[in-house]
């Protein structure tokens, strides 16, 4: 069932994305009265699932889910319909119109994708508000179980005050710059620091055995039932009690704890709880696997209520959330540049961390929610802008790039070079499919 919630969101997602996007390229050709021949969610490589043809153009579901496109009139694209090309242009077809309604024409995809991004982002401003943690009153530090950075010199409970010269304010912030880190400022102890990041971070973090967040808030370890049948089910312990102390050494968090209680199966063990702010002592048997037979509580807002860090909440009204969606979209739009800038340096091993389709399915959750979804479409339709925007031939930005040369100089690039041209782009694209798909099968094999 978790499986068939995934796919469905990831399949809804993709479509969706590939329908506006090509929507935002037909939409400019029809107004430019350019004839579309073809609309198409998927590829259909020797036949469709699903066609139909409606006035001049046919719409259809290929069986390949690698994209989508629309095959405009007198265009050399990825159908590499050269004989069209060889007969004289007709007033209908993408090759006789000027350059500027051409260039329309191709940024019309990108511009739906940035405006779809925009969009969510201010409608989920509008519906869910913000939620975050100020990072000033995190008590304990974070969660730092991450083999890279533990290796870098970070440690569980460290304090993050900023990473480069980007002040940490709030919890979401190191997430934000966390991936283009090449120092960061802690507190220890009482006592401030600076780490030094390698180079190749990304690249080793990437390829790291333990998935998950790198960095994250520490859950504290507050008693809230036993389970069935509990070795200790007749100790006094309410909800709300929160673990201090395992034979005299500190447990108050959840991993920690884990960790110590794995040395003491077996064994009668005496621990101190925090109950309505005084402490008190009690002996519990510790099981063979290394558990105490307890749930604890997962709640954030218990965590808030016990004192471990203040959750900001923001409503905003309409016209508030257009300013904040817009904030955030460029934001993840700068942020996704910057990601995008370190893969394509090889020194940073950004490019080990590439993902294809499995990667893109494994964002979503294994629950549905509409937050969530919205959330990572909105991330989806930036990314695709802006890898559509990339100067490579066969992609809208290639496209892009020769009309802008057109425009300058006046001159239009031959048809032969730009069969050439979109060959050539067919097969970077082809490989850096396969690259990033060839990671997802490695990671997977490989861990």
């Amino acid at each position: 069932m978790e499986f068939v919630i995934k796919i469905s969101q990831f399949l809804l997602s993709l479509s969706l994305l590939i329908v506006l996007h090509e929507l935002g390229h037909f939409i400019p050709a029809k107004l430019f009265k350019t004839r579309v021949e073809k609309f198409y969610l998927f590829f259909d490589i020797k036949y469709s699932l699903f066609k139909k043809k409606i006035g001049e153009t046919v719409y259809g579901i290929g069986w390949l889910p690698l994209g989508g496109y629309v095959k405009i009139s007198g265009m050399i694209d990825e159908s590499m319909d050269t004989e069209q090309m060889q007969q004289e242009p007709q007033p209908w077809e993408f090759r006789s119109k000027p350059s500027w309604q051409r260039l329309i024409i191709m940024l019309g995809g990108v511009t739906v994708n940035f405006i779809l991004a925009a969009i969510i982002y201010i409608l989920m401003a509008f519906a869910y508000g913000s939620v975050d943690v100020d990072a000033s009153s995190v008590r304990g530090g974070y969660d730092i179980s991450n083999d890279v950075l533990q290796e870098i010199g970070l440690k569980n409970g460290d304090k993050i005050l900023a990473i480069n010269d980007h002040q940490i304010e709030y919890f979401s912030d190191i997430r934000k710059y966390i991936l283009e880190a090449k120092t960061m400022r802690i507190e220890r102890e009482g006592v401030q620091k600076t780490i030094d990041f390698p180079v190749d971070f990304l690249g080793q973090l990437s390829t790291s055995k333990i998935k998950g967040r790198p960095i994250d808030l520490r859950e504290p370890f507050i008693f809230k039932a036993f389970q069935d049948s509990s070795i200790n089910g007749s100790v006094d312990l309410q909800k709300g009690d929160i673990l201090k102390t395992i034979n005299g050494q500190s447990a108050e968090f959840f991993k920690a704890t884990t960790s110590l209680l794995q040395t003491l199966n077996n064994q009668l063990i005496t621990v101190e709880f925090e109950r309505n702010g005084a402490l008190i002592s009690r002996e519990l048997r510790v099981t063979e696997e290394g558990t105490l037979g307890v749930i604890i509580s997962k709640s954030m807002k218990e965590f808030e209520a016990a004192g471990y860090f203040d959750i900001i909440r923001k409503e905003y009204g309409f016209g508030e959330s257009v300013g904040v969606g817009l904030d955030r979209f460029v934001s993840q739009v700068s942020s996704y540049w910057v990601q995008l800038k370190l893969i394509f340096s090889p020194s940073t091993g950004a490019y080990k961390g590439v993902g294809g389709f499995k990667a893109i399915f494994d964002i979503f959750p294994d629950t549905w929610s509409w937050e969530s979804f919205w959330n990572i479409t909105a991330f989806l339709s930036i990314m695709l802008g802006v890898l559509n925007l990339l100067p490579i031939p066969a992609l809208d930005g290639g496209h892009v790039m020769f009309l802008i040369y057109e425009m300058i100089s006046g001159r239009k690039p031959g048809d032969k070079f730009m069969e050439y041209a979109q060959t050539a782009g067919f097969f970077i694209l082809i490989a850096l499919v396969l690259f990033a798909n060839g990671n997802d099968i490695f990671k997977a094999i490989f861990g």
